[in-house]
């Protein structure tokens, strides 16, 4: 995929869904987990130094696993390089669990199947599709199929 980097610049500036300080570990030979300012903004986990205002890098959250290693530690590998994990630890079992939760539903895959089934559910129950009001085209709208209900 490719990006603009000034637009990446100005979508890194923007309110965060989440952020913390927390400790990270890149998945280079040899890292040790650093303090950084992780911020989750749309589909993006920026990471910055935590005295810089401009992100020393960014996660794209899609295609990607998001696990809770331990208590306080949660990872994110991505599909294509499984073996090459980010490790994010935080200071409470809790707050984990949040980041856990925030970035598994970050994903444009997570929102499209949200999407497609609550659509899905609403016309179930009206019968009429709830996107029609909006003027979206047959051609342009997601594909009504059997989808499970996000998780």
């Amino acid at each position: 995929m490719r990006f603009n980097e000034r637009e990446l610049l100005s979508l890194a500036r923007q309110p965060a869904e989440k952020a913390a300080e927390i400790l990270m570990r890149a998945p280079k030979k040899g890292s040790v987990l650093k303090k950084r300012l992780v911020k989750l903004v749309v589909n993006f986990l920026f990471y910055f130094r935590t005295d810089e205002a401009e992100p020393i890098g960014a996660l794209l959250l899609e295609h990607c696993r998001i696990s809770q290693e331990e208590d306080n530690i949660f990872s994110i590998s991505f599909l294509e390089e499984p073996e090459k994990k980010y490790f994010f630890e935080c200071i409470s079992k809790e707050q984990c669990q949040e980041w856990v939760e925030a970035l598994q539903k970050a994903s444009y895959e997570f929102m499209r199947n949200s999407l497609i089934f609550y659509r899905n559910e609403i016309q179930k129950m009206t019968g009429k599709d709830p996107l029609e009001q909006y003027g979206i085209s047959q051609e342009a709208r997601f594909q009504l199929g059997a989808r499970h209900p996000p998780s």
